[in-house]
């Protein structure tokens, strides 16, 4: 085995309050993937590196598949130039059934491109500031309060 540090793994998450956390933090949505990310608490921001998890869920296929896809992933990681992920971060990689599709430099690219996205973004922590529509209030003030009809 080498000592090359390109060719060791990222360091995983594997508590669930980790991947918790992260579902709350900034997101990012990519052709195979969405990626979540968040920073750290006080206690954990020891000066380290970052942390991926992976999600795959059952929606996506059985456990061959879901385990295919999360060894893609893990391998991506590990072979991929340089990272723009930031320490004292963790991030979460939903997988979709699009990631077996992709290229495999293609799914490098799109990581790389995710987490500079997520990075370099101003955006509300949580993802969930857009206005999904019109609320209920809004919806009876345009209602015609009169009869039914003809």
């Amino acid at each position: 085995m080498q000592d090359d540090p390109s060719s060791t793994a990222p360091l995983r998450l594997k508590r669930r309050a980790d991947f918790v956390r992260a579902a709350k933090g900034k997101r990012f949505h990519a052709k195979g993937f969405t990626l979540q990310a968040v920073e750290r608490s006080e206690s954990e921001r020891a000066p380290a590196p970052p942390r991926f998890g992976f999600t795959v869920t059952k929606k996506v296929g059985g456990a061959v598949v879901r385990n295919r896809i999360r060894r893609r992933f893990k391998e991506a990681l590990r072979t991929a130039e340089a990272l723009p992920a930031r320490p004292c971060r963790d991030y979460v990689i939903v997988a979709r059934i699009e990631a077996l599709r992709l290229a495999f430099a293609t799914m490098q690219v799109e990581l790389s491109r995710a987490i500079d996205k997520i990075e370099s973004s101003q955006s509300k922590p949580d993802g969930r500031s857009r206005k999904r529509g019109p609320n209920r209030e809004a919806l009876q003030k345009s209602r015609p309060q009169g009869g039914g009809g003809p």
